[in-house]
C-alpha cells in the first residue's frame, strides 16, 4: 500500500485542516477535552464539535485571530496542574478577540500540531485567497528546477524518461536514499494508477521527488521565518541567521552568499529567494553542524604551564589488541600520532643481536624492534599537532642496551630531544607554546648527586608498582612502598629533563619536597582511591605537577577506564587504550576535539588558580561558576544504517536515541527518546530534554542511536561534543561509527539553546520561621581562612557580593516574565521575543500603539495612546529589564 503522503506545502496544511483533527482542548480548571476541529470549507471559520454550545458558537473567526503560537505559552498552560503530562512539540494556542483570548490545543503529534500552526497563520495572513495565492508563482520555483532536472534527461523530448534514469537522478539529488526506496515509491504510484510499464512521466517524476526530497521538519522550520511564503528571502534568512542560529554581524550580503551557494535553482539564486530544497541544503552541510567551527583551530591560550592541560595520552601504544596475547605493530603509535596524541608509552626490554625490543612483560604479546618505533615517532610526532610530545619510556633494559636507546633517539630524534636542564628559580613547567616541535622524555632519572656512570633507581613495572603498592594499602602502610631496584646509565638519564618519573607517597608530602619537574604515575585503582576519598587535595595537586593515570594491569582485554574520572580531579596524563573502541574512547576523542585537535586543552580556572577551592565530587553547583541550562529537542533522524551483524530484523530499524551529560557527578544525567517504529530513513522523535550543566567546562554531551531490539539493542552510531564546542539554534550531528568513522549521509537533527539557570541556586528548606511568600535565594559564602588580616578585607565583601546575586536574580525573573507575555518559552532570546511581540504594536488600522525609542542608550517601549491591558504589561515588563540591565542589545 502507499505510505502516507508527506506534508510538503502549506496546500497540504490547508486540505488536512479541511479534513480535520482530533485535538484535545485544555481548559483552566485543569480538564480536557476530546473535540474534532476542522476548517471551514470556505476557509472563514475553526469549527469544533461536539460542543455543549450551538454551532454557530463553537467557532473561530479566521479575521479574529492574532497570533498562534507554539508550545505550552499562554497562562492557561502555565498554570494547568496536568501542564508537566503535555508535551511541548504537540502544544500551540490560537489569541483570538480584542481580548486575547487564548484557545489552548495539543495535537496527537507534533506533525500535526506543525500543520494546524502552519495553516493557520497562512489564513491569518491571506484570508480565503491562501488557495489562490498559494497556486501562484510562488511555489512554481522548485517545480520549474525539478522539471528543468527531468528535461536535462529527457533530451528526446518524450515526455517520459526511464526508470532507472529516474531513480539516479533523484539519488544524485539526495544521496541519502536508498535506490529501493526510490524504487518502491514510483511502483506505488504507478499501481495506484494502475499503470502498465516502468516509463515516469514528468508529473510523476515531480510528485516523487517533492514526496521524497521534503523534509517536513525543515519545510515547518522555512515557514516559522518566511512570512508566509513557500521560499526565505534574504531578509528571512537574516532573521533566521541572528535570532535562531546566533550568527553576529548579519547583512543581506552574507545573506546572498548562502543563497548563491546552497540554492540549486536559478529563478531563486537570480532573485535572492532561497527554497527548501536549497534551506535543507544549507542545513546539512558543514556550516550548520553542532560542532562550532571556531574550534577546529587552536583557540586556547598556549603560554600556560604545561600542569595546567589536559593531555591526550595513550597507553601500551605498541598493541592493536588485547594486553595479554595481542599483537605489537608500529601501526599502533602511527594510528595515535595521527589523533593528535601526545603522549605514547615504550615498554622497552632487552632483545636479541642487542637491540631492545618493546612489548608488555610478562604476557604473550608479540615484540616490535626499539629503533624502528623511534622512527615512526620521528615521522609522525608532530603531523597532527606542533605542540610537545611525551614519551613515558618504562626501561626494563641493561645498561648495555640502554646505551643502544640512547644512541637511536639522538641520531634520530636530534635536535627535537628536549634535555634542557629546570631551573630552580622557576616554580611551573614550561608551557607546550615554549616546547612547540620538542619531544619530551619521561623516565627514571640518577639523582644529582650520582658521581658514576651508572646508578641505582627504583623500577617501572606498572603491573608490580600496583601489586606492591596494592598489598601495602591493604597492611596500613601506604607510605613505605618497597620497589625493586635497577641500574640506569648516566646517558640515558640526561636525556629526562622536566618528566622526571618518581614515586608518590601522599599529597601532604608532595606539596613539601616534591619538585615541579617530577611526574608521578597512578594506578586507576589509586588514583580511584584518591579522587573518591581526597579530591580537593588530588585538584590542588595537579595545579602544579603532572599527574599521569594508566589503565589496571587487570584489563587483560585493554578495556578503558572513564577518562572523566581522573579529568575532574585534574589528572593531566590519563593513559587510554587506544586501540578499543567504545564510551571512553568516545569520550576521550570527543574531548580533544575542543582546541583544534592538538592534544592539549586547558583546564578550568577554578582547577588552576592558586586561591581556588574545588572538589571533583561536588554533588551540586560550584561556587564561583554560573550554572547553564541546556535544552536539547532531538527534531529527526536521517539514514540510519542498519547496525553490524544484526540480521535477525531484515533491513528493519527500529531507534531511539539517547542523549547523556559527561562530567563532574553533579552534571552526569541521561535522557531518551521514544521508538520509532521500522522507520531508519527519516524517523522523526520531536523531543525535547533539558539539562542543568554546573560546571560547562568540564561537561560533554554525547548522541547515541540505538536500534531497538527485542534480543538486545544495537549500536547504529554516536557522536560525543564538549559542552564548550555547542552551537545554538538547528544543527546537524553527524553520526559515527563504533571505531569512530563518520557514517555516510546519517545524521540527527536537533535543536540546541542554553540559557542561565532562573532562581539562582538550590532553595534553602524553609523553617517555621521563614515567611512563606518570600523565595529563599542561595547567596555566595566565603570561607574562613583564619588568617585574621585576609578574613577581615573579604568580611567586608560578603554585601556586594549579595547586592550583586539580588540584581542577577532579578534581572533574571524579569526576563523570564517578558518571554512568558511575549508568548514564549524560556529557550528563547530577546531578539526573538521582539520578533513576537512588535506584530501587535500595531492597531486595526495600522497606527502604532507602541514605538521603539532608540535615542537612549537602549531602545525603550512608548505607548501611544489607549492600548489593551496585555500590551501595557509587556512594556511594564520590558521596562523592568531595563531597570536591572538584562538586555543585551
Amino acid at each position: 500500500m502507499p505510505t502516507e503522503k508527506k506534508i510538503s506545502s502549506a496546500s497540504d496544511c490547508i486540505n488536512s485542516m479541511v479534513e480535520g483533527s482530533e485535538l484535545k482542548k485544555v481548559r483552566s480548571n485543569s480538564r480536557i477535552y476530546h473535540r474534532y476541529f476542522l476548517l471551514d470549507a470556505d476557509m472563514q471559520s475553526l469549527r469544533w464539535e461536539p460542543s455543549k454550545k450551538d454551532s454557530e458558537k463553537a467557532k473561530i473567526d479566521i479575521k479574529s485571530i492574532k497570533e498562534v503560537r507554539t508550545g505550552k505559552n499562554t497562562d492557561i498552560f502555565r498554570s494547568n496542574g496536568i501542564s508537566d503530562q503535555i508535551s511541548e512539540d504537540c502544544a500551540f494556542s490560537v489569541i483570538y478577540g480584542e481580548n486575547y483570548e487564548s484557545l489552548d490545543l495539543v495535537a496527537n503529534s507534533a506533525d500535526v500540531a506543525n500543520i494546524w500552526v502552519t495553516g493557520l497563520r497562512y489564513l491569518i495572513s491571506y484570508g480565503k485567497h491562501t488557495l489562490d495565492m498559494l497556486e501562484s508563482s510562488q511555489d512554481n520555483m522548485r517545480t520549474s528546477w525539478v522539471s528543468q532536472m527531468f528535461s536535462e534527461i529527457d533530451v528526446d523530448n518524450l515526455g517520459h524518461i526511464t526508470l532507472c534514469n529516474a531513480v539516479q537522478c533523484i539519488r544524485n539529488l539526495n544521496p541519502g536514499l536508498k535506490t529501493s526506496k526510490i524504487e518502491l515509491k514510483f511502483k506505488e504510484l504507478h499501481k495506484s494508477k494502475d499503470k502498465a510499464g516502468t516509463e515516469v512521466t514528468k508529473e510523476e517524476f515531480v510528485e516523487v521527488f517533492h514526496e521524497l526530497c521534503t523534509r517536513p521538519e525543515i519545510y515547518f522550520l522555512l515557514v516559522q521565518f518566511s512570512s508566509n511564503k513557500e521560499f526565505l528571502d534574504t531578509k528571512d534568512l537574516m532573521m533566521f541567521l541572528e535570532a535562531e542560529q546566533g550568527v553576529a554581524h548579519i547583512n543581506e550580503e552574507i545573506s546572498l552568499e548562502i543563497i548563491h551557494k546552497y540554492e540549486p535553482s536559478k529563478e531563486g539564486q537570480e532573485k535572492g529567494w532561497l527554497s527548501i530544497d536549497g534551506f535543507t541544503n544549507y542545513l546539512v552541510s558543514s556550516d550548520c553542524y553542532i560542532f562550532d567551527p571556531e574550534h577546529k583551530k587552536v583557540c586556547q591560550d598556549m603560554k600556560q604551564p604545561l600542569s595546567h592541560y589536559f593531555i591526550n595520552s595513550s597507553h601500551n601504544t605498541y598493541l592493536i589488541e588485547d594486553q595479554f596475547r595481542g599483537p605489537s605493530d608500529i601501526t599502533g603509535y602511527i594510528r595515535a600520532l595521527k589523533m593528535g596524541c601526545r603522549s605514547v608509552e615504550l615498554d622497552v626490554w632487552d632483545g636479541p643481536d642487542n637491540e631492545p625490543v618493546i612489548y608488555t612483560g610478562h604476557t604473550m604479546t608479540s615484540q616490535i624492534v626499539f629503533r624502528s618505533v623511534i622512527d615512526i615517532i620521528n615521522k609522525y610526532a608532530f603531523f597532527a599537532s606542533e605542540y610537545p610530545l611525551i614519551l613515558c619510556l618504562e626501561n626494563h633494559c641493561s645498561i648495555k642496551q640502554q646505551k643502544v636507546m640512547v644512541q637511536h633517539m639522538k641520531k634520530i630524534l636530534g635536535d627535537k630531544l628536549y634535555t634542557t636542564s629546570p631551573s630552580a628559580e622557576e616554580s611551573y613547567l614550561p608551557s607546550p607554546d615554549v616546547l612547540k616541535g620538542k619531544i619530551l622524555i619521561k623516565a627514571k632519572k640518577l639523582s644529582s648527586n650520582c658521581s658514576g656512570v651508572e646508578g641505582d633507581v627504583s623500577d617501572e613495572d606498572e603491573g608490580a608498582e600496583m601489586s606492591q603498592r596494592m598489598g601495602k594499602e591493604n597492611a596500613d602502610q601506604p607510605n613505605h612502598v618497597p620497589a625493586k631496584r635497577f641500574q640506569l646509565c648516566k646517558e640515558l638519564s640526561e636525556l629526562v629533563s622536566i618528566c622526571k618519573s618518581v614515586q608518590f607517597k601522599e599529597f601532604q608530602v608532595s606539596f613539601q619536597v616534591q619538585k615541579y619537574w617530577e611526574v608521578c604515575s597512578f594506578n586507576e585503582v589509586l588514583a580511584s582511591k584518591y579522587a573518591n576519598e581526597n579530591a580537593g587535595d588530588f585538584v590542588n595537586y595537579n595545579k602544579r605537577f603532572l599527574a599521569r593515570v594508566f589503565p589496571s594491569p587487570m584489563r587483560i582485554d585493554s578495556s578503558n577506564m572513564n577518562p572523566q574520572d581522573f579529568w575532574k580531579c585534574g589528572c593531566q596524563i590519563v593513559a587510554m587504550n587506544f586501540q578499543t573502541p567504545g564510551l571512553m574512547m568516545d569520550l576521550n576523542i570527543g574531548w580533544f576535539r575542543q582546541n583544534g585537535n592538538c592534544g592539549y586543552v586547558l583546564r578550568p580556572a577554578i582547577m588552576r588558580e592558586e586561591v581556588s577551592f574545588f572538589s571533583a565530587n561536588t554533588k551540586d553547583s560550584v561556587p564561583g561558576v554560573s550554572p547553564q541550562l541546556l535544552h536539547i529537542k532531538i527534531i529527526s533522524g536521517q539514514n540510519f544504517p542498519k547496525p553490524k551483524g544484526s540480521g535477525a530484523k531484515g533491513d528493519v530499524v527500529d531507534p531511539y536515541v539517547y542523549v547523556e551529560i559527561h562530567g563532574i557527578p553533579a552534571d552526569c544525567a541521561e535522557q531518551r527518546t521514544k521508538t520509532v517504529h521500522q522507520n531508519g530513513d527519516a524517523p522523526i522523535f520531536d523531543e525535547s530534554f533539558e539539562f542543568q550543566i554546573n560546571l560547562p567546562e568540564l561537561a560533554m554531551v554525547r548522541f547515541v542511536v540505538l536500534d531497538d531490539d527485542y534480543i538486545g539493542d544495537e549500536f547504529i552510531g554516536q557522536y560525543t561534543i564538549p559542552f564548550e564546542c555547542l552551537q545554538t539554534g538547528y544543527r546537524h550531528v553527524p553520526l559515527q561509527s563504533l571505531t569512530g568513522e563518520v557514517l555516510a549521509h546519517a545524521s540527527l537533527f536537533v535543536h540546541v539553546a542554553i540559557t542561565n539557570r532562573r532562581g539562582g541556586g538550590k532553595p534553602h528548606k524553609r523553617g517555621l520561621s521563614v515567611r512563606k511568600g518570600k523565595k529563599s535565594r542561595e547567596y555566595a559564602s566565603l570561607r574562613t581562612l583564619w588568617i585574621k588580616t585576609v578574613d577581615e578585607v573579604f568580611k567586608n565583601a560578603q554585601p556586594p557580593i549579595r547586592d550583586a546575586t539580588d540584581l542577577r536574580e532579578n534581572m533574571q525573573n524579569a526576563v523570564v516574565s517578558f518571554k512568558e507575555l511575549c508568548g514564549l518559552s524560556s529557550v528563547a532570546n530577546l531578539m526573538q521575543c521582539m520578533l513576537a511581540v512588535s506584530p501587535r504594536f500595531l492597531g486595526p488600522d495600522n497606527t502604532p500603539l507602541v514605538v521603539l525609542n532608540l535615542s537612549e542608550q537602549y531602545p525603550t517601549m512608548e505607548l501611544q495612546g489607549i492600548v489593551p491591558e496585555v500590551l501595557k504589561k509587556i512594556v511594564t515588563t520590558y521596562d523592568m529589564q531595563l531597570l536591572c540591565g538584562a538586555c543585551d542589545w
